[in-house]
């Protein structure tokens, strides 16, 4: 048996163990397309020999920049991995001056894209980044090589044994891959991880997988570039699970009937999207029905699990399953198992309403500096406590410094930022990675972030203010889709908020309300301000004096990836927004 000691040796382990006629599938022009392992590693080979007919050597970075997750991607990183290369994923949707200084950074020979949007953008910055040498696309567009030519080059197997010698020499300690951490702060930095902090990550995050080996099928959409999904889709590969990929975020739940996936992965913000349309479908309900749907809902938000809450609780519980959250879970495709979240922050209402309807909702905790998973909740053994991002992973050691600042050590940590030994030094301290989250771990061995330590601040009264939590707090109102707290230096807390314009638009209708069509129209609406005003002082009742909302300001703007308020990840970039907002700023405080 194959022992995985670098990352391309999964495929390969895949195929002695499981050898699956769906290892990869990926849905073109309306037809889903599977790739057998045996495909799989028969092209990753063919891209390693036509790369090194390209004159791509050990250590050369190679670019990829899919829009979508799809089945070329994981060709093209086993192939560029097996030559002792490293392959540099980037963010599809940040900006041109952002893929210019990362494929400058990185030195990149090669790039490969998904499509048209992609490749224009590399393209209006190719000649100021002069590693590059050509782009090759997924997709069939004009004007650019396609990444068949790389395939065709790599048909003749003669140079096969040039590959094996040089898959041979790749050691688990050297560099896989340059993740550049998109940031809320700055320009993006490159973060080394080897084969083994990848490798060690995935197969130690096996341990937390309820579903048993070769029998499942998972649904992927978050972006692998990042390296939550692109760790999941080696522990995939290790256990077996045939990989779909979804078209994109707007048709996960029409992939999601398609697919009927055991397991998928989640960021909050998608979770509470889920849980805020069903409750729109419940409003919409009338009479008993209505009654019933509600109670049901009420009933999950105070789940316990492993029936703390008694047997009178559980039995209401199995009723409520029966007649309504069976519903749930036919729509996400009545077999999905288990849910892993994480990224950011997951409310524990979700984590309680998601578990009680019989969809696994599993928080973990991790950074892209330590590949990424430190802690992970598992149903099993009693290891899901909600509330808590989980237990820490086997061989992870984590100590809670003097400021609560959560400090780790394991064959999962980084090497080091690239090219940046003084940001690395910053963060890697006597064998310690400082995390820059507060935590705790409680006495069962249940690890809690409370915060970020560079989001809290202090109020010019000299109080700490965690805006996460407050946050956190506040969107679970249905009238708020976004909403960023200020306040550092400031007398008072207060906060700019994105209005859920859809829900509004609603309440309005039925209130009978008369607010205006646009955006701004609404957001300058009276009625509308005072309807804002009960929410946020409804939800400051549960924090102290010194961290309530004391001033807020409606957007009319929907803040999004693209316009730059939030991360690839959905993270608040908070000195953008703050910027955006400078004129709001000025009325609140001054």
């Amino acid at each position: 048996m194959t022992t995985i000691t670098r990352l391309f040796d999964f495929p390969y382990y895949q195929l002695e163990k499981y050898d699956l006629d769906k290892a990869l599938v990926t849905k073109y022009e309306g037809k889903w397309v599977a790739t057998s392992t045996k495909e799989y590693i028969e092209k990753a080979n063919r891209i390693s020999r036509g790369l090194l007919r390209l004159g791509v050597k050990p250590n050369d970075k190679v670019a990829i920049i899919s829009s979508n997750n799809r089945t070329e991607w994981n060709i093209v990183d086993i192939g560029v991995l097996q030559l002792g290369a490293q392959d540099v994923p980037i963010y599809p949707t940040i900006s041109e001056e952002d893929y210019q200084y990362v494929l400058n950074h990185s030195e990149s020979t090669y790039c490969f894209v998904s499509d048209e949007e992609v490749f224009q953008k590399v393209n209006n910055i190719k000649a100021n980044v002069p590693s590059l040498k050509e782009v090759y696309s997924f997709d069939d567009i004009d004007g650019c090589k396609n990444w068949s030519e790389v395939l065709e080059l790599g048909k003749d197997d003669s140079n096969q044994s040039e590959v094996e010698a040089l898959m041979a020499n790749v050691k688990e300690d050297d560099l896989a891959t340059l993740i550049y951490t998109s940031g809320t702060t700055g320009r993006p930095k490159g973060v080394m991880l080897t084969h083994k902090n990848v490798v060690s990550n995935a197969i130690a995050s096996s341990t937390r997988f309820p579903i048993p080996p070769g029998q499942a099928k998972s649904l992927s959409f978050l972006p692998v570039c990042h390296i939550y999904e692109r760790m999941l889709m080696y522990l995939y590969q290790y256990l077996g699970i045939s990989i779909h990929f979804a078209e994109s975020l707007e048709t996960i739940s029409d992939n999601l009937k398609e697919v009927k996936p055991q397991v998928m992965t989640a960021v909050p913000r998608l979770l509470e999207k889920v849980y805020d349309k069903i409750i729109a479908k419940g409003a919409d309900l009338t009479g008993l029905k209505k009654k019933l749907f509600f109670w049901a809902v009420e009933l999950g938000l105070e789940y316990e699990p492993y029936g703390a809450n008694g047997w009178w609780y559980e039995k209401k519980l199995g009723i409520a399953r029966k007649l309504i959250f069976s519903k749930w879970q036919e729509a996400l495709g009545g077999n999905l198992e288990v849910i892993a979240s994480g990224s950011a922050a997951l409310q524990p209402r979700l984590a309680r309403v998601f578990n009680a309807a019989g969809i696994s909702v599993m928080e973990g905790y991790g950074l892209t500096e330590t590949s990424p998973v430190i802690s992970v909740n598992d149903v099993r053994n009693k290891g899901f406590k909600i509330g808590t991002v989980g237990k820490l992973l086997p061989d992870t050691e984590v100590k809670i410094a003097e400021d609560g600042e959560i400090l780790v050590k394991g064959p999962q940590v980084m090497i080091g930022y690239y090219k940046d030994q003084e940001k690395t030094d910053e963060v890697l301290k006597n064998g310690y990675f400082h995390t820059g989250d507060i935590g705790e771990i409680d006495s069962e061995g249940f690890l809690k972030i409370t915060d970020r330590k560079k989001e809290m601040f202090k109020t010019s009264g000299g109080k700490y203010v965690a805006p996460q939590l407050i946050e956190n707090a506040m969107k679970q109102s249905r009238f708020i889709e976004q909403i960023m707290v200020i306040g550092e230096g400031e007398k008072m807390p207060a906060a700019f908020v994105q209005p859920n314009f859809e829900f509004l638009r609603e309440w309005a209708e039925r209130k009978g309300l008369d607010i205006g069509s646009s955006n701004e129209e609404m957001i300058k609406n009276e009625k509308v301000i005072d309807r804002y005003q009960e929410e946020i002082d409804e939800h400051n009742e549960k924090f102290g004096k010194w961290e309530r909302v004391k001033k807020f300001e409606l957007t009319a703007d929907e803040w999004s990836i693209e316009a730059g308020h939030l991360t690839p990840t959905m993270k608040l970039k908070r000195r953008i927004i703050k910027d955006k907002y400078q004129d709001l700023y000025q009325k609140i405080y001054n």
